[in-house]
């Protein structure tokens, strides 16, 4: 329906004939064709019906009459044509003579009358309070759903009943209605298709249409979406009379998969009783919900789907959705399984798995990859969005047609963990979307052992959805065939709108949070009604059996062939004796590894470029390359001094990236660089998005304009997100090995609001799910006098997690010694002091034989630093990086005289050569940079320390003692020299905080540490 809406104050000034003009100059184009159009030619008297909310209906009554007289009740086509000869319109109204013998030729005879001055508010009022009641089920219906299996608590945890839900004929009053008119026919607006095909039905018959839509077993919530178009849409799927029917075989297909559902539980509890599985039982319905979604999908041209979900009914999906073998899951349950050489692992409803089948319903192939994930509930949604993007991006799938993700939750930690909502607001940006998650939450009504409703402050678990305007399904997951109707909507909902959508299933939770707990303790009553509870496949079988569908022996000969296919199972099961992680791989790489997982080689070539490469790319980083785009002042300035550091032969730090990401890019290999602000950098120093200064929105990457035939570059400012970001490229990093991948902290010291992806994830990964990934970490760290919050990235917090061993000197004889350094670790910890270097630990990072986590320290006022700049001698082909920098001055001519040989890494190195020099002690004290901290450089510090047989030993930082790196490297050097010497301590006292919020006190800590690092004498009294 058209809605004209115009006030009752513009009303009254118009005569009839002008109100009909403006109608109709300023009413939306339509479907409709008008004939000659008449117009009202009496003047509009000060009449209550054609004022306010009345006037819309009196509108659209008149339009529908222009078009076709006889669309509307005979009343009111007397009404118009009483009007239109001049009567006014208050008395333009006649009663039809009442139905007999001789009445239709009586009507045509009837003439325009203007003495009858009937009432018509009445008529009007009560329409448009059927209206209102319409809308007020569409709107708030779901509260009354029946939605809880248990039938002892409401799903949104009120139990009142809204005032315009009418419970009982006394409720009509709300309206101004009463039960004298349930009988009345009222039309329909064309925002409800309870009609079916009919335009007009009997109050009585309304109300009960929108009972069984709204407020039976699916309660939908979408009347706060925005876009009337979508809400005409799940209207129609909901409302239209019929519309839930399924055919007997799918009702067939529905009841084996519950069979098979519910009886591998059953084979599980029956099996391994005592052994934490984390079952499904209470929801078993999820397994056919999730067939379902997949079907509907795959019959919309999706063959990937992604799918990431918490522990509980794990192991189920695993084997009836993804199709593990059934022996590779019940093998994980045998104590006697020895563990292959490949990683710790993880316990067996942690784990992940990729396959790739024929849809049996459509025929189609179709992948299925469910992402392993830890313990931390909701941690995998941006993981699982990330690898969606990825395999989206990869196989140019812009729209989403062709992969797409679906997220599982539980009911406590979909609206207790923030990560939720942080994943929701990557759902529509441009570099993040993946067009549409279908988020199915498995609804226990209870957290481990918290109620609901001291778990949550809003109606439902689901409400944070509401946030991005994606519709909500709330359904009985005891009603199956209400569960897969719903289900069906949930896919063609995210094919027809590429949007979020959430099936809420409200269930139960038959035993506690596992199955040794006793939740008794916690809930009484809910677990008296749960052992009463009759299990959803007995209910459903029992129903189909009644109508005939099926009839009881095809009922047991169902259970009974899944149950020999687990007992045949699990007698294979018992000859595994090794349980390889390998086979439970979530994201495999075909191509990258050899047939067996191994790296192709333990080498890894130069990471050095010909001058030519360098300096075109210099030259495309200092100029703008498309025409007619003006640019900032200010960044011309930066890119003139770009373009004579290029002539120079020299690179700063923001240059060094830029041809290290330009020279990857000419080779093939993706790069996204994502995080809050990276297109121009935190520190106004990258500048990879120009931005026309005179068009809205017109930008230029010129890294995209530098080869023919390069691989795409994308820059990405993030949402002001470190958890659910750094989530999000994690699950980039693991679609493909040949991509760099990196995220930008806006400040180090961010990344600890996702703690939880680098400890859980980026840590472990490897370790516990075989896993590589090359994600890399670009952290600002340097004290630089800008208080506590903005100094230090934390780098003792990585390196504590480091998997060497402090107290083992490895093989330095071993061939290629560094490499299999990296290969052995879990992560590579770096800290560049120079632009070069920077350059060659980005290229490396690709040019590996296997894929590591990168966490880079960057530097802040490095990145302007007049003695920061690197030669394109150090960048030429045959360079590399440098894992150690070794004295290169005076010192390092006479290493004899040299008296101390100090160790540090990063930003302080420049401050200490400026201390040296002042003093003019060049030759007696030597100063070794480390930058790579981890895998620990043990073959190179030894030669140096070496070198100065004379020298005593001091590790140099900026940081505060009880920080940075000193507890990391002072036992591998005492290691490293068999602790024939001490390794004294230059630096900052302990503290709590990073840095001191003072100025003044900041550079009085920093002179004490360089006169303790330059005093010959400082430790004698320590020796």
């Amino acid at each position: 329906m058209f809605h004209l809406r115009t006030c009752a104050a513009k009303l009254r000034p118009l005569t009839a004939s002008q109100t009909v003009r403006t109608f109709s100059q300023n009413r939306p184009a339509a479907a409709r064709t008008f004939g000659q159009v008449r117009g009202y030619t009496a003047p509009v008297a000060a009449e209550p019906f054609l004022s306010g909310t009345s006037s819309n209906y009196v509108e659209e009554m008149y339009y529908a009459w222009l078009e076709n007289p006889k669309s509307v009740h005979k009343s009111w086509d007397i009404f118009f044509r009483n009007t239109n000869a001049g009567a006014p319109p208050g008395t333009a109204y006649q009663s039809p003579l009442p139905l007999s013998p001789g009445s239709l030729s009586a009507m045509a005879r009837v003439q325009p009358l203007v003495e009858a001055q009937p009432n018509v508010d009445k008529l009007v009022e009560d329409h448009l309070a059927v209206q209102s009641l319409i809308r007020a089920y569409q709107i708030r219906g779901h509260h009354v759903a029946q939605l809880d299996p248990l039938g002892i608590l409401d799903a949104d945890l009120d139990s009142s009943v809204p005032a315009d839900i009418i419970s009982s004929t006394d409720k009509l009053g709300f309206y101004g209605l009463d039960e004298s008119d349930l009988d009345k026919v009222f039309h329909l607006p064309t925002t409800t298709f309870i009609g079916g095909q009919e335009s007009a039905l009997p109050l009585r018959e309304i109300i009960r249409r929108l009972e069984m839509a709204y407020c039976q077993h699916i309660g939908v919530e979408f009347m706060f979406i925005n876009d009337l178009e979508q809400c005409q849409w799940i209207r129609q799927k909901f409302e239209t009379p019929g519309i839930m029917q399924f055919t007997n075989e799918e009702k067939r297909t529905l009841l084996a998969r519950l069979v098979r559902s519910t009886r591998f539980e059953d084979f599980l509890q029956r099996k391994w009783s005592s052994e934490k599985r984390f079952g499904l039982e209470g929801c078993e319905v999820l397994i056919p919900a999730l067939k379902t979604i997949i079907d509907k999908s795959s019959e919309n041209g999706v063959d990937y789907v992604i799918m990431g979900m918490p522990h509980r009914g794990r192991l189920n999906v695993l084997a009836n959705v993804i199709r593990k073998e059934l022996e590779q899951i019940f093998c994980q349950f045998d104590s006697k399984l020895e563990a292959a050489d490949e990683g710790s692992g993880d316990v067996k409803y942690h784990l992940g798995m990729y396959h790739r089948r024929i849809n049996r319903v459509t025929d189609r192939n179709i992948t299925l990859s469910l992402v392993a994930n830890p313990s931390h509930l909701e941690a995998a949604d941006p993981v699982v969005m990330g690898k969606t993007k990825a395999e989206q991006f990869y196989c140019g799938d812009t729209e989403g047609k062709k992969v797409m993700s679906i997220l599982l939750h539980g009911d406590a930690a979909f609206a207790g963990q923030g990560i939720v909502y942080e994943t929701f607001h990557l759902s529509d940006l441009p570099s993040y979307t993946t067009h549409g998650t279908v988020h199915v939450v498995v609804n226990n009504q209870i957290g481990f052992t918290t109620d609901p409703r001291m778990a949550r402050s809003s109606p439902y678990p689901t409400d944070v959805a509401r946030v991005v305007n994606a519709p909500i399904f709330h359904v009985n997951a005891d009603d199956p065939e209400a569960v897969m109707y719903v289900c069906k909507v949930a896919a063609e909902w995210r094919s027809t709108f590429h949007k979020d959508v959430v099936v809420d299933l409200v269930c139960y939770r038959r035993n506690g949070h596992n199955e040794m707990d006793e939740p008794m303790f916690t809930q009484p009553l809910m677990y008296k009604q749960i052992r009463k509870q009759k299990p959803v496949l007995q209910k459903y079988a029992e129903l189909l059996v009644s109508q005939g569908v099926v009839n009881q022996p095809e009922y047991e000969e169902e259970i009974s062939k899944y149950d020999k296919i687990c007992e045949e199972a699990f007698t294979r099961s018992k000859d595994e004796k090794i349980l390889h992680i390998k086979h439970w791989l979530d994201s495999p790489w075909p191509g990258f590894f050899t047939l067996d997982g191994q790296p192709r080689s333990m080498t890894c070539p130069p990471t050095g470029l010909t001058e030519d490469i360098l300096t075109h790319i210099g030259n495309v980083a200092s100029s703008v390359p498309v025409e007619n785009f003006t640019i900032h002042g200010g960044l011309s300035r930066i890119l003139k001094t770009r373009g004579e550091l290029v002539k120079n032969r020299t690179v700063d730090w923001a240059l060094a990236e830029y041809m290290a990401f330009g020279s990857l890019l000419k080779e093939g290999i993706h790069i996204r660089l994502s995080g809050q602000d990276v297109e121009r950098g935190t520190f106004s120093h990258r500048h990879h998005v120009l931005h026309d200064q005179n068009v809205d929105k017109k930008t230029c990457i010129p890294m995209n304009h530098l080869w023919p035939n390069q691989a795409p570059y994308t820059v990405c400012n993030s949402s002001l997100s470190e958890y659910g970001v750094l989530g999000f490229e994690l699950g980039f990093a693991m679609a493909s090995p040949n991509a760099l991948v990196l995220w930008e902290a806006q400040f180090g010291d961010f990344h600890n609001t996702a703690q939880c992806i680098i400890d859980q994830f980026i840590c472990p990964g490897q370790a516990k799910w075989v896993r590589q990934n090359g994600i890399v970490l670009l952290l600002p760290h340097g004290m630089e006098g800008m208080g506590p919050e903005h100094s230090s990235a934390r780098p003792e917090r990585f390196l504590q997690m480091c998997n060497d061993d402090p107290d083992v000197l490895p093989n330095l004889e071993e061939a290629n010694f560094d490499i299999n350094q990296l290969y052995d670790c879990n992560w590579i910890v770096v800290n560049c002091s120079t632009p070069g270097n920077f350059f060659h630990v980005l290229r490396r990072q690709i040019l590996l034989p296997f894929r590591k986590p990168l966490i880079i320290f960057t530097p802040k006022s490095l990145l302007r630093h007049p003695e920061a700049r690197t030669s394109f001698d150090e960048m030429l082909s045959g360079t590399h990086f440098q894992r150690v920098i070794p004295e290169d001055g005076l010192a390092a001519q006479n290493p004899a005289n040299v008296r101390r040989l100090l160790f540090c890494t990063g930003k302080v190195y420049y401050d200490l050569t400026r201390e040296r020099k002042a003093r003019g002690m060049a030759e007696q004290v030597a100063i070794t940079r480390i930058e790579q901290l981890s895998p620990f450089p043990f073959d190179l510090l030894l030669q140096e320390v070496r070198k100065y047989p004379n020298a005593e030993l001091a590790w140099c930082q900026e940081e505060h003692k009880n920080q940075g790196y000193y507890d990391y490297v002072k036992p591998r050097l005492r290691t490293t020299i068999s602790r024939a010497k001490p390794v004294w301590y230059a630096g900052r006292d302990p503290a709590a905080a990073p840095a001191t919020g003072n100025k003044k006190t900041h550079l009085t800590e920093l002179q004490r540490l360089l006169d303790t690092a330059f005093d010959l004498d400082a430790f004698k009294n320590f020796s």
